[in-house]
């Protein structure tokens, strides 16, 4: 044990027992006749509302709950129901199409020295080919060169680059799209779509060596954010550390492992109780020290992480209005880009979103237009907190749709509310584990598959989906197979109710700091929202491109994002169920 570290007081109590006999006894006496006398008060506490005594030993418990640590998981990728051959080609396929390019593996990590410095990369807009003059219709082109930090070019790829074509006077603004050419060099494409002045920002989110740190962590560390649930009999609580898989050894594990999907869910069993004691599912907290000092480096706030890569020449070009003869360009040139025809899913004008192809986009301003909208309609959303957010934007905006109080925890849920003179239904409810939030009852935990299987579905049914962010600090694998099995419910809903309108909504940008980088970076959701995008095409679904609106948008991004971008997403959901 070492040397004795106790208080002098401590030292006292326990060399001199028979000073404090009598204080402890009379405690001890005293504590028994309340429990005698109270004892039926706390066979009926209710397991949502917890007393103080309850809540102090949950404290005291919870202050001895240890994440595990494990230093090979990649077995947790492939827990679950084995997947079919077809499951693991597509598995295979999906993986390969988000494969990253990384740093030479030389020196790992880089110096910070040698690593991508946004401040000395530059990037110059390159000349219109066959004509002087920018026109609405045409796509501009930046060659971005990075430079590591003594200022010497970088000879190959992997950093992640994010690029916005605006003009703030007009509260216009657009996504480009960045190809990596793997030696240093980038291009970024945009499409011009509106008259005017417009600037060029590009911005270095991560450098090659960082994404190497984040992609390590990715498959090696999924226990760097571990949950607890929280066993109860009576006055008895106890907590344990939970994950969708615990490292081997000798604890007995508790395994709430979903019986319809297969989904893998453990906790450590308690020491006293049952299993099946279980009272609820929280989020346990973040580990920390998961990296060195020196790759600490590649994550600092300000000097590599979200910061804007400058213009050797002019970042701005002047748009004209479209020509009517317009010439088409020939393709050729050693550039790559050159045959990329740049389509985004739409862009700001007047702060306000206009979706390009498939429904027109609605500005539903008044409540009086969006309850028209709604009427006779069912909403079921779920998902994480950026689906609740939606939930609660439209019980604000609407002054007849009343919640109806199902004594939640609040941010959790499941809501509801109604609008009886419409006839108009809004449900909210979180997906299952892995969720981060703090206090979902046990019976509330449910899997958005198993959900949608509840569903009668049909015209007046309308379905929205927002399932990404909880899954950044697992294998990818891991979340294959959860769309897999949301997948499969969704056709089944489609095939037995065709007229149920199906919306999802993919990953967003947010603000990055070196803690947040390392669990929810940019790059975990950019990759899964690549596998969203590929699983669910083809089918009869609509999407809400939450990614391309925030990146798009002059306000700073956000996990939840503000209020503005809350309303053209909105908005757009209400112009596919009223088109």
């Amino acid at each position: 044990m070492g040397p004795d570290h106790r208080r002098p007081e401590e030292v006292t109590m326990c060399r001199n027992p028979s000073k404090y006999a009598l204080v402890f006894l009379s405690l001890a006496l005293f504590g028994l006749i309340f429990l005698l006398g109270n004892i039926r008060t706390v066979e009926k506490w209710n397991c949502n509302r917890i007393s103080t005594l309850d809540q102090l030993q949950r404290t005291f418990q919870t202050s001895f709950v240890h994440a595990p640590t494990f230093h090979n998981s990649s077995f947790c990728a492939h827990m679950g129901q084995k997947p079919s051959p077809e499951e693991k080609l597509e598995e295979r396929y999906l993986l390969d199409s988000i494969a990253w390019p990384g740093p030479p593996t030389s020196s790992n990590p880089a110096p910070l020295r040698l690593t991508s410095d946004p401040v000395h990369s530059l990037f110059a807009i390159l000349p219109n080919k066959g004509r002087k003059e920018w026109c609405v219709g045409d796509q501009l082109e930046v060659l971005v060169q990075m430079h590591d930090f003594q200022g010497r070019p970088k000879h190959y790829g992997g950093d992640f680059l994010l690029a916005r074509l605006h003009t703030p006077e007009l509260g216009a603004g657009v996504a480009g799209k960045v190809l990596d050419h793997r030696n240093g060099f980038y291009s970024a494409l945009f499409p011009l779509l509106w008259e005017g002045s417009v600037q060029v920002e590009i911005t270095m989110v991560h450098s090659s060596e960082a994404i190497a740190v984040l992609k390590r962590l990715r498959e090696k560390r999924p226990d760097r954010v571990f949950f607890k649930s929280l066993f109860r009999v009576g006055y008895l609580v106890e907590t344990t550390v939970c994950n969708m898989c615990l490292p081997p050894d000798d604890k007995p594990l508790c395994n709430f492992t979903d019986l319809y999907t297969g989904e893998p869910w453990f906790c450590y069993k308690p020491k006293m109780l049952s299993c099946d004691t279980r009272i609820n599912h929280s989020k346990g907290g973040y580990l920390e020290h998961l990296i060195t000092n020196k790759e600490a480096l590649l994550f600092q706030s300000g000097v590599n992480i979200k910061v804007q890569i400058h213009a050797s020449g002019p970042d701005r070009v002047t748009v004209l209005p479209p020509k009517k003869d317009k010439v088409e360009v020939k393709k050729g040139g050693s550039v790559k880009s050159d045959a990329v025809k740049v389509v985004p899913s739409g862009y700001y004008y007047g702060d306000s979103w206009r979706q390009l192809g498939g429904v027109k986009m609605h500005q539903f301003n008044n409540s009086s237009a969006v309850t028209q909208c709604l009427k006779d309609k069912m909403i079921y959303l779920y998902g994480d907190s950026t689906a609740r957010q939606w939930f609660e934007y439209l019980v604000t905006f609407l002054p007849e749709l009343k919640e109806f109080d199902l004594h939640s925890p609040k941010n959790v849920g499941p809501y509801m509310a109604v609008d009886n003179a419409h006839n108009i239904l809004l449900n909210y409810r979180c997906h299952g584990p892995p969720i981060r939030f703090t206090g979902v009852t046990s019976s509330e935990l449910r899997y958005v598959s198993n959900e949608l299987d509840g569903l009668a579905g049909g015209p007046n049914t309308v379905v929205v989906l927002s399932i990404w962010s909880h899954f950044s600090t697992f294998p990818v694998e891991v979340y294959i197979r959860r769309l897999r099995h949301i997948r499969r419910a969704l056709a089944q809903l489609l095939d037995r109710a065709p007229g149920t309108l199906v919306v999802i909504r993919s990953a967003n940008l947010q603000v990055l700091d070196q803690q947040v980088s390392l669990f929810n970076s940019d790059w975990y959701s950019l990759q899964l929202n690549k596998v969203l995008r590929a699983m669910f095409k083809g089918m009869s679904v609509l999407v809400v491109d939450a990614w391309q609106m925030t990146s798009a948008h002059h306000l700073p991004h956000a996990l939840h994002p503000p209020q503005a971008i809350i309303k053209n997403m909105v908005d757009l959901l209400l112009s596919y169920i009223c088109p």
